[in-house]
């Protein structure tokens, strides 16, 4: 099992160029406007995935669209709040829409960028990883407060809070992750290379790692490592459904990949998806999970029943639907136009 250890100081922290680029070759360079030096890996890796390149629309989106600012990406639905984040740039923001309406309702000022959102529980607040202030934030619903920040490491990327309360945070460009307890980091793990997608089941809790090609499987409630599984050729993104399972898309292999993370943690089900399959989201009062192809300007829905996902939907989308969210008392779709800098909404199919 490869373990590259990457590692940062105050005056040189390594950070990755947005869209989770990084060198071929296993060469990691600072982002430009930042002190870092390049990092030598054991041996060379791939580098991450990242979404497709998605071309003009060619089928008329289903649904609707809202505009609310450049390059929105990260989206949470919040069903007892009946409030919808998303991050947008230029400035830096969480954008928040009314669930039912589409209308924005705040625009929250943020420190830095972010790509992933997640919520803490029903009813929020919503975990936001800013990548560039290589923080936590919690911002409350509806009203969009932010409630506090914790520091956790270089670009921090997806966060997840576990039943018990724990946070984990993935530090993208430092090789770790924060183990967060209220507003104190109470431990660092570092058995990873380019950590990404997070997500709970019960005790446990899975990580993406993007430079790997993995997904560990750690106890919450100490943080040490059960399992580490080869999670296809590009992974990215990381859910949970109703039944335990851990849902995982390989964007760069093309596939959805469902893994038991119980007992022994294995591979249960996958399927194939073209389209560089990137974001991903679950209904859990319809056991359903979402999933965009970033690069086919497409959205596919799978029945989760059993282990394999079974497609049911096939919905044509806004340009670059990097990622989506689902309302839980309607069933309806909000997916980010990258590209475009829309949120669409689709009422539940």
């Amino acid at each position: 099992m490869l373990r590259g250890l990457v590692t940062a100081s105050a005056a040189a922290i390594v950070l990755i160029l947005p869209g989770c680029a990084a060198a071929p070759g296993g060469d990691t360079p600072a982002a430009p406007g930042r002190a870092g030096a390049p990092v030598r890996f054991a041996e060379p890796l791939p580098p991450p995935a990242e979404p497709g390149v998605a071309p003009p629309v060619a089928t008329a989106p289903a649904g609707r669209t809202v505009a609310v600012g450049a390059v929105p990406e990260g989206i949470v639905a919040d069903g007892p709040t009946r409030r919808v984040a998303v991050g947008v740039r230029q400035p830096d923001r969480l954008v928040l829409l009314d669930a039912d309406t589409a209308a924005v309702t705040a625009r929250v000022p943020l420190p830095g960028v972010l790509r992933h959102l997640q919520l803490a529980a029903p009813g929020g607040p919503v975990l936001v990883p800013s990548e560039s202030a290589n923080g936590l934030l919690r911002v409350t619903l509806p009203e969009g407060r932010v409630s506090s920040e914790v520091m956790t490491g270089p670009m921090a990327h997806d966060a997840t809070e576990t039943a018990a309360g724990t946070v984990f945070v993935a530090n993208e460009a430092g090789g770790s992750v924060s183990v967060v307890r209220g507003n104190e980091v109470v431990r660092q793990l570092t058995d990873v290379t380019q950590p990404a997608g997070l997500a709970p089941v019960g005790g446990r809790v899975g990580l993406i790692d993007v430079r790997e090609n993995s997904l560990t499987v750690y106890d919450a409630a100490t943080g040490d490592g059960i399992r580490e599984l080869p999670a296809g050729d590009g992974p990215t993104h990381l859910v949970a459904d109703r039944h335990g399972r851990m849902i995982a898309t390989d964007t760069r292999g093309g596939h959805v990949i469902v893994f038991d993370p119980s007992g022994t943690p294995s591979e249960v089900g996958r399927v194939d998806l073209a389209g560089e399959p990137y974001g991903i989201t679950y209904d859990p009062v319809r056991d359903r999970v979402w999933v965009t192809a970033s690069g086919a300007n497409l959205l596919v829905g799978y029945d989760m029943t059993a282990p394999t996902p079974r497609e049911v939907a096939r919905i044509p989308t806004v340009r670059q639907p990097n990622t989506v969210a689902v309302d839980p008392e309607t069933g309806r779709l909000f997916v980010t136009g990258t590209a475009e800098g829309v949120v669409q909404v689709i009422d539940g199919p």
